[in-house]
């Protein structure tokens, strides 16, 4: 899309420039609320509290003249600018540890209201353009295989493990109503839902075609095959395992495997879903021809 990175919004001491937008994104985030076992406090309410102070900041110094407009966003940029999301993995993947299948599926109206809430938020302050991803196969993430795919019986026919890809499924299909719903309520908006689930699957179920050697085991890692992923020991770090000292390190070429380190994916596979995404083929409504607004983001 020929669009700049973006700065993250907790390093705004000194980052160069948000005049092209910010990220609100943050590592191991929720839609929820979080608790007191959370990794990461930062759940899409306080994300959505961070943009409203964001914006009320951006528009006290556009009140001060010009010398900060190489720093901060034109005022008409937040009714232009494009809203992404991808969130709500984490719900699920961590309600994994703690809860059956079918009270992990009871919660997603739960979950999906609260985003539904962030999403009007984000309207009422001129919001009207909004790119959302569903969630991926968690199930096909080494860490979860790791975990919860010890008996075979609870494994599908890719080697990713079958309840935490149904939850996924589940997930998407009533966020999916939820955009369709929301695309009927904000007739002056732009809502696209964007199938990551798909793209993300079809890779796993069909790596070799698309150049990579390893669907699930982890480049970043340490254990070595099948899925070179150990809880104990995060990639780059360097622990003593049972009196030994070792170090997770990553493989010798990344662009062969599908996942980094047993979380993430790399960067060769994030750019085929990249590429999926643009053909437009997984989007409702399929932007190539209902979304001609991303024709004019380059500002």
């Amino acid at each position: 899309m020929d669009l700049p990175f973006l700065n993250a919004y907790l390093d705004s001491i000194g980052a160069p420039s948000f005049r092209k937008g910010c990220n609100f994104a943050a590592a191991a985030s929720k839609i929820l609320p979080a608790t007191a076992d959370s990794i990461s406090p930062f759940s899409i309410g306080v994300q959505v509290d961070q943009f409203l102070r964001f914006k009320s900041r951006v528009l006290e110094l556009q009140a001060q003249g010009k010398k900060y407009a190489k720093y901060i966003p034109a005022k008409d940029y937040f009714g232009k600018a494009l809203y992404m999301f991808d969130i709500g993995q984490n719900d699920l993947a961590g309600a994994f540890y703690s809860k059956t299948f079918d009270q992990i599926v009871a919660q997603i109206p739960t979950i999906l209201a609260e985003f539904e809430a962030a999403i009007k938020t984000l309207h009422d302050q001129e919001a009207r353009n909004f790119w959302i991803h569903n969630t991926g196969p968690l199930g096909c993430l080494a860490q979860n295989v790791a975990k919860f795919g010890t008996d075979p019986s609870k494994l599908d026919e890719q080697g990713c493990v079958s309840g935490h890809n149904e939850a996924a499924k589940l997930f998407n299909l009533q966020l999916h109503a939820l955009c369709k719903k929301l695309q009927g309520q904000y007739k002056d908006s732009h809502i696209t839902y964007v199938d990551i689930f798909t793209i993300k699957y079809n890779l796993i179920a069909n790596y070799s075609r698309y150049g990579f050697d390893q669907p699930i085991m982890a480049c970043c890692g340490y254990g070595g095959p099948p899925l070179n992923y150990d809880s104990r020991i995060a990639c780059g770090k360097t622990k003593d395992l049972n009196g030994t000292t070792v170090t997770a390190k990553a493989c010798s070429d990344s662009s062969e495997y599908v996942n980094w380190d047993g979380i993430h994916y790399t960067e060769a596979a994030n750019q085929y879903v990249a590429s999926q995404i643009l053909t437009g083929k997984y989007s409702d409504p399929p932007f190539s021809d209902k979304m001609p607004f991303l024709l004019s983001l380059k500002f």
